[in-house]
């Protein structure tokens, strides 16, 4: 017998109320009970990140957590995030669109989600390497781009958010 509890939530902005199955994963209560399916579920174990969500700030895998673990907390899909930060978001989305860094899109918002976390917590963007990138995204996978394309949209971001450079004197 199933056993069922109610969790609150704002997700996008939105306060959002439901009975769920207690071992219902986010990932399922946010696509099949929110209809956000934005947020893909890949290998369901945590590996691939392509539903990777922010909750409570925090770039989280939503198939390895549990919806009744979000119960009070406020959670950033994928259709939500320009919204949740119109400054820095679109930025990361125009660098993804200008330097090719999708193809078949599955784990492009996972890659964004994490991607504007970094760019959002780190603080000397001006000297991020493509190895730092590169480790900072690890968590997430990709089988179509090469992750070249996608490491040079994390860059111009930053670049783009880190400002203008300073004038020589």
């Amino acid at each position: 017998m199933a056993t069922y509890t109610d969790i609150a939530v704002t997700v996008n902005g939105l306060r959002r109320e439901a009975s769920v199955e207690t071992r219902m994963l986010l990932s399922d209560f946010l696509r099949s009970e929110l209809r956000l399916t934005g947020t893909h579920v890949g290998c369901e174990h945590g590996v691939c990140g392509a539903c990777t969500v922010l909750v409570n700030g925090e770039a989280v895998r939503s198939c390895i957590m549990l919806a009744v673990q979000a119960n009070r907390a406020t959670i950033v899909t994928i259709e939500g995030a320009a919204d949740a930060d119109p400054e820095r978001f679109p930025l990361l989305q125009r660098a993804f669109t200008e330097c090719h860094a999708l193809q078949c899109g599955y784990c492009t918002p996972g890659f964004l989600i994490s991607a504007y976390a970094y760019l959002r917590d780190h603080r000397d963007l001006d000297s991020l390497s493509d190895e730092e990138i590169r480790c900072e995204l690890s968590g997430n996978l990709c089988r179509c781009t090469g992750y070249q394309n996608i490491v040079n949209a994390v860059r111009m971001t930053a670049r783009a958010l880190s400002g203008p450079p300073a004038s020589p004197r």
